[in-house]
């Protein structure tokens, strides 16, 4: 077990490395959706580069922050039995969904996304609006996301299975559910 929680606390960092990237992309996004804004309302100018690098940006912050959610436990879940389960059914509840759902879901998403990307990249596909940009750098993301949540998935599955046995590991485990607010 000291190996695979080796390889959660590494894919945990992972996570949180591209978590961040993910939040600065929001911040960026912002920033040249407000630029954006202001020169075509002010200088009568617009780009369509611009535009489309917003688009990529809203990518990059699905597809790289999904993982980190996931670390966090602050994914979508559906509030009918769940929040009323013990801790340790609700650990049960992760494993079966980690293995059943999550895991085979972005592994297979990943393998079908990848010709997608590698099409684009050996084409060198480009955008056809004037001044667009390439396409296989958003392209990318794709596979690259539904990689990094499978992987996560893992480090989540190896967690759970490690407090079923009895043993914490030694990375933060958030396992505590809260009801949403409404």
């Amino acid at each position: 077990m000291g190996a695979l929680l080796a390889f959660s606390r590494v894919m945990d960092r992972v996570s949180h490395v591209f978590g961040e990237a993910a939040s600065w992309m929001v911040l960026l996004s912002c920033a040249i959706s407000a630029g954006n804004a202001t020169i075509r309302y002010g200088m009568n100018y617009s780009s369509n580069a611009w535009l489309e690098v917003q688009w990529y940006l809203f990518a990059g912050i699905v597809m790289l922050g999904a993982s980190y959610t996931l670390l966090r436990n602050e994914h979508v879940r559906v509030d009918l039995v769940f929040g009323n389960l013990s801790p340790r059914a609700r650990l049960w509840v992760d494993v079966f969904g980690l293995v059943l759902f999550l895991l085979p879901a972005m592994m297979l998403l990943a393998w079908m996304t990848w010709p997608f990307f590698l099409d684009s990249f050996l084409r060198n596909e480009a955008s056809s609006n004037a001044g667009g940009l390439l396409r296989w750098p958003v392209k990318i993301l794709l596979p690259l996301g539904f990689l990094l949540l499978s992987l996560q998935g893992m480090s989540e599955l190896i967690k759970r299975v490690a407090l079923l046995r009895g043993e914490q590991p030694d990375t933060e485990v958030v396992t505590e559910y809260h009801r949403p607010d409404q």
